[in-house]
């Protein structure tokens, strides 16, 4: 494995999945060797599937998410993985508070150090699609500073 992300956003159901999803599509496509997977730094979705509107926006830009469980982050993550990226200001305090240095904000590429806002407290779907291409964007912005 040359090299390995971990997207954290706050219960991973919504916004980290989605990062997952684009990224394992853009790495598979692109023929690319980099790991990735993704988490929460709360515990409160620990062993459920992505948000239903996250399956559905994934869904319809041709990506699978469903398979997908949440996890919490655990410090280990911090040395098993080279990147770990945080989707707004408090999930990357909070990776900081949990004692990781090295924290990337995913707004950094492509959307001027924007939060990825929670699609979950959003009402209806609208919400989702625009945080879909906000971090369709920023991912594949990432993996491309790194793939080579």
């Amino acid at each position: 494995m040359s090299k390995s992300i971990i997207f954290v956003c706050l219960g991973n159901i919504c916004r980290s999945p989605l990062a997952e999803g684009i990224a394992k599509e853009y790495i598979k496509s692109n023929n690319l060797d980099i790991y990735v997977e993704s988490a929460g730094t709360g515990d409160w979705h620990i062993g459920e599937p992505p948000c239903e509107n996250s399956i559905k926006v994934a869904s319809q830009n041709g990506i699978d998410i469903s398979m997908q469980r949440a996890r919490q982050v655990k410090t280990e993550d911090f040395e098993k993985f080279d990147y770990i990226i945080g989707l707004d200001d408090s999930n990357v305090k909070n990776l900081k508070s949990l004692g990781c240095k090295t924290v990337i904000k995913l707004g950094d590429y492509g959307y001027e150090g924007k939060d990825v806002p929670d699609p979950y407290f959003f009402d209806g779907f609208e919400g989702f699609d625009k945080v879909f291409s906000m971090i369709n964007t920023c991912t594949k912005n990432f993996i491309k500073t790194i793939k080579n």
